[in-house]
């Protein structure tokens, strides 16, 4: 569930659309967590892209940033920033990212409608 979500670019900084992936509650209380534990400041948020590479193609990345690049797209979804470049948004649109614990491992769990091959990882796709 996600509350107000804006979006600007580096170069506009007016709100322009909706996030293209959705972050549940757990996730963004994770990645909220994640970047107190790391001491980052309130100006930090969380960087979400497609890069190539992994077993299928295509990976999943997530770091911290704390500034726009040139072409991102910004986001504030519950006090979180969210930066997205250009070319990650087409991969990441309809994606849905949760943070789950099992028996299987703990961590950041991707659901891509988009992918039609994924590997065991769960972060590699195509």
């Amino acid at each position: 569930m996600q509350e107000s979500t804006s979006e600007t670019t580096a170069q506009d900084p007016k709100p322009v659309g909706d996030l293209p992936v959705t972050l549940t509650p757990k996730a963004i209380e994770m990645v909220k967590h994640a970047l107190q534990e790391e001491g980052l400041s309130d100006t930090h948020g969380l960087r979400i892209a497609v890069q190539g590479g992994g077993c299928s193609g295509l990976q999943y990345a997530l770091d911290y940033a704390e500034s726009a690049r040139p072409g991102d797209s910004i986001y504030s979804v519950e006090g979180l920033t969210v930066y997205i470049d250009m070319a990650s948004k087409t991969y990441l649109s309809g994606t849905t990212i949760d943070y789950v614990s099992g028996l299987q491992g703990t961590g950041f769990k991707f659901e891509n409608p988009n992918a039609t091959r994924t590997c065991g990882c769960g972060h590699s796709f195509s």
